[in-house]
């Protein structure tokens, strides 16, 4: 129905069993994201601030990004983007959770991974940051205080609000649970059955 720039919109019609009626449904056909909670020797996370236009606010966020590079491997996704957003890297990388942002709206899978282990990219090496991304600012916070500042409704960002959470309990159970960053991801849009 629509052609964009970064994701289209897309029509469906489609029937929930052999014997029901046909059903259409318009949504956001999106290539999945990648979000990253960075986590350090301190028990610090690290957030972002950046000005996000359809809200028109700035908002503080974890490094995150599309998945829009062809056959790149989500970890090295979120590598990149770590670097790029950060200028940092890690050595230690596993997954918090998976989730959809607007399953209602949006085709959407994102994938939120713990890295720890942190060292800063070469200055020769990093990405010059451009537009609204020239803006972001940076901010160590200890995990429980960023905790308390989602449920005090000062983090509004889908993919901090859930890592930040994942990330809490994470440390809680000692990363017992937490799966290795190179784990399945079969709810990813390319990888999900038809």
């Amino acid at each position: 129905m629509y052609q964009g720039r970064i994701w289209d919109v897309v029509s469906d019609t489609f029937s929930l069993t052999s014997e029901s009626a046909p059903l259409t449904r318009d949504y956001i056909a999106h290539p999945g994201a990648v979000a990253v909670v960075v986590l350090n020797e301190k028990n610090q996370v690290l957030l972002l601030r950046q000005y996000r236009h359809p809200v028109q606010m700035n908002l503080w966020e974890i490094p995150a990004g599309l998945l829009d590079i062809e056959g790149e491997d989500y970890v090295v996704g979120a590598a990149r983007e770590l670097a790029e957003e950060a200028d940092l890297a890690a050595a230690q990388w596993d997954v918090l959770t998976d989730f959809f942002n607007s399953p209602g709206s949006s085709s959407e899978a994102i994938r939120i991974y713990l890295a720890r282990d942190i060292s800063l990219v070469p200055e020769d090496q990093r990405h010059v940051r451009t537009e609204e991304e020239a803006e972001i600012q940076f901010a160590w916070i200890d995990l429980d205080e960023a905790a308390a500042a989602v449920l005090s409704g000062r983090i509004h960002n889908p993919s901090a609000v859930v890592g930040i959470l994942a990330a809490a309990q994470a440390v809680r159970t000692n990363f017992a649970q937490l799966r290795p960053g190179s784990a399945p991801w079969p709810e990813h849009p390319a990888n999900r059955q038809q």
